[in-house]
Formats: C-alpha cells, structure tokens, sequence
C-alpha cells in the first residue's frame, strides 16, 4: 500500500514512530514539519490506488473541532478529535476527495495532548455528558494495529464516565479494540449500506456483511454498537435493500442493541461533487438528480430525502431498534418525528 513514510524529525526517537517504522519497514524521509510538502501541491484523489506516502507527524493548533448542529444526538455537547488526515479507504461519495490537496496520509503521534485538550473541555462542560468523536477525517480503526493509540482513549474514558467516546468506522480491523474491557462510554458505530450499494461505492473497504460479522462479536463481547445509515443513496428498490440490510441486522440480534441509529442522505459541498463528477462519471451517486440545500450542500430535495430517510427509519423500528434511538444526521429538522 505505501510508497514511503515521511516523518517530523522531532519524533524521530518516539516510541510510536519506532514501532510503525518497524511495522513497516519503508523508505523514510525526515523533515521539520509534515505540511512543509503535504498538500503543497495537488495530488489526484485517484493517485491513492498505487502511491500513498504515510506521513508521522504532531498535530498542531485545533485539537478538538465543534460539531455542527445535528452531528449526533441531540441535547448534548458534540466534538470531534483529529486523530489523522485521509483514509485508506475509497468511497466514493467522501468528501476528504475535495477537501484537502491530496490523498496521502498523515497519523498524528501526540494523542496525550489531544486527550489534555479533551480533559480541558469536558472540565468546562462541568455536570454534562460530553461525546468526542473520532472518524471524521480518517477511519477510526483501520490503521489501529499501527497506531497503538486506543487504550489511551480507553483509559481517559475509563477516568471520565462523563465523557463519551464513538469510535466511526467502516474497518473490521478490531483486534486492539477487543483487548480492552467494553464501557458504557466507548462506542464503536459502523457505517452501513445495503450490499448492492455498498459494493458498487465503497471501494477498498470491507463488506457490509463482514462488519455486519464485525459488529455481532463486538456485541457478544458487550462493547457498546451504534450504526449509521449515511449517506442513503437512492436507487431503484432502495426499500427491498434496507428492508434486506436490516433484516440481516435482525438475525444477529444487532437492531434492537444499537446506542443509536443514524439516518442521512447523500450531500457534498460544491467542490467535493466536483470532484466525484471527475472521479467516479458513472457513478451511481449521479443517476438522480440533486439541488443546492438550506446549508448550501448539494442534495436531493427536500421532499424526496424525507421521505427515503422516513422510510428506513419505519424499516428500522420495525425491525427492533428503538425509535428513541434513531435521528437525522445533518439535516435542518434533527428529529425522526
């Protein structure tokens, strides 16, 4: 998979980079600071399929970002913590392919300063239940045998019952997960699309049926599971499909366990449909067609999102997951009433 590993000469004696450099053993480049190259000039999105640099590196400035409104569940303080930039992964819709100037990836090493950082806001939220999650712009445990970063998070849970960690994931990569005891407040949520779909968008990533697999053991293990539905693409018989997933769900006894279940329709910025009109043409992300929204993505409209997402959230309660558990992701109206 990789071309070379590129890393902050300041980390060069870290144990963490000692232990992905022995991992890995690549070709590696030294330098001062990682973004002294990476993105200064543009790399194809595409390039990913046969040269991927991994850059190690300290992450600097903003820890810990402010989820937008209708990120999770509502009621509560929602942030997100950057743990690393770009995935291994090629799904199709992501918008990572119009967001930053390459798709090399870069693993950041200083988690004990993001958890300080996560300590300093959860003291400031004093008395409130505060979510920190991860995944947002990497997949949260595909790279995890390298990283070895986990139980650190593990640990700042176990201190904080108030904190509460969701781990997002496509990856079945969770063999560091199960060494650690399951908490109510560590979550590994898996994002799901029925098989035809998921075939045919996310590429380079595992089945649906294999995280399917992946989340039942992680549930007779008594880990914490959630799941979301996003991005819900429409295509013809979209409701046999979900219908499909969620009865498989059913089977594994995984619906009625879910935290909770997110619903979101297919949306990009501006730029990153660009992007995945250059990328993937005949996609079936384009067989329907899409307006700019209420917060200036592109989706479909209105009317036609609300009646998808309503739909599977009446496929999914009739299937066993609670209605208390279900809500929009992203949306204007964040509830499923």
């Amino acid at each position: 998979m990789w071309n070379k590993l590129i890393i902050e000469e300041h980390l060069k004696d870290h144990p963490r980079v000692k232990a992905i450099q022995e991992k890995l053993k690549l070709p590696t480049l030294y330098l001062e600071n990682y973004d002294d190259i990476w993105g200064k000039s543009k790399k194809p999105y595409l390039h990913k399929r046969d040269s991927l640099n991994l850059f190690l590196a300290q992450k600097k400035g903003q820890l810990l970002k402010l989820a937008p409104d209708a990120y999770g569940q509502a009621g509560e303080p929602h942030y997100y913590f950057i743990h690393a930039y770009n995935c291994i992964y090629e799904c199709q819709y992501c918008y990572l392919q119009g967001y930053f100037n390459t798709p090399d990836i870069v693993i950041f090493i200083n988690h004990e300063e993001i958890i300080q950082e996560m300590q300093r806001v959860l003291d400031e939220h004093s008395g409130k239940r505060v979510w920190f999650h991860a995944g947002e712009f990497s997949d949260s445990l595909a790279l995890t045998h390298l990283t070895g970063e986990l139980e650190l998070y593990h640990e700042f849970c176990q201190k904080n019952p108030e904190a509460i960690i969701e781990l997002r994931t496509k990856s079945v990569n969770i063999k560091e997960l199960t060494k650690l005891t399951p908490l109510e407040n560590f979550i590994v949520s898996f994002s799901l699309s029925p098989k035809k779909m998921s075939s045919q968008i996310d590429l380079k990533t595992p089945s649906s049926e294999a995280r399917l697999k992946a989340m039942a053991s992680l549930k007779d293990k008594n880990f914490k599971i959630a799941a979301h539905f996003d991005p819900i693409i429409y295509e013809n018989n979209f409701k046999d499909h979900y219908r499909a997933l969620l009865e498989e769900m059913q089977n594994l006894q995984l619906t009625s366990a879910l935290e909770y279940l997110s619903l979101g329709v297919v949306r990009f910025t501006k730029d990153v449909y660009r992007e995945v009109e250059r990328n993937y043409p005949d996609s079936p992300l384009h067989s329907t067609p899409m307006v700019k929204s209420f917060d200036n993505k592109i989706r479909y409209n209105h009317p036609m999102r609300m009646w998808m997402m309503n739909t599977v959230k009446d496929q999914a309660i009739a299937h066993g997951v609670r209605p208390e558990a279900l809500y929009l992701c992203m949306e204007e109206d964040a509830q499923t009433t």
